[in-house]
């Protein structure tokens, strides 16, 4: 049997040099998660999107004015979720550098023109110098909508039946074709 490559040349299935596309390997979303100091929603948020959705997008957080530290409380209640910001620190906003998909807008201000990336605006108060209390109420609606961002991700990566087209078959024995 031969299999009809796109650019026009047939190949033996034996030797098929026009590899199936792998889904896994499709781009993700990158997501880029805004909020004033980048010490505690943008965090909770990229924290949350990297733990969940790593199949679909990657995250990354900043800030408008960033703080010098993650805030002791969000890595408190983070963990309580199993979820590490070791690595995490607060970065700004104008030194991020690449191209994003998505930037989520969680500061309440206007973000400076950064890049051409669609905006996202969520309205999620600053617990910054709040209670652990606020910060928990805080962590569980940014898990709520990143939850949310990451199911809106999944319904438009292709299913397996749409993502593999199927090779077209070639009649080897130059029959005439019916019409």
């Amino acid at each position: 049997m031969f299999t009809l490559c796109s650019w026009g040349k047939y190949l033996s299935d034996v030797y098929l040099a026009c590899a199936p596309v792998d889904w896994c390997l499709v781009a993700k979303t990158r997501v880029l998660f805004v909020c004033i100091g980048n010490a505690c929603r943008s965090p909770m948020a990229e924290g949350f999107a990297r733990t969940l959705g790593a199949d679909v997008l990657i995250a990354q957080s900043a800030g408008l004015a960033p703080a010098l530290a993650v805030a002791p409380l969000t890595h408190c209640v983070m963990l309580e979720k199993n979820i590490d910001l070791g690595d995490c620190y607060p970065k700004e906003l104008e030194r991020m550098e690449g191209d994003y998909d998505l930037t989520i807008n969680m500061s309440g201000y206007d973000l400076p023109p950064h890049s051409t990336a669609q905006v996202e605006v969520w309205e999620v108060s600053d617990p910054i110098g709040e209670s652990e209390e606020v910060f928990r109420q805080v962590r569980d609606e940014i898990e709520q909508r990143v939850l949310q961002l990451i199911g809106r991700l999944r319904a438009r990566k292709p299913a397996a039946s749409e993502a593999r087209p199927a090779a077209a078959k070639v009649d080897t024995r130059r029959r005439p074709t019916r019409q």
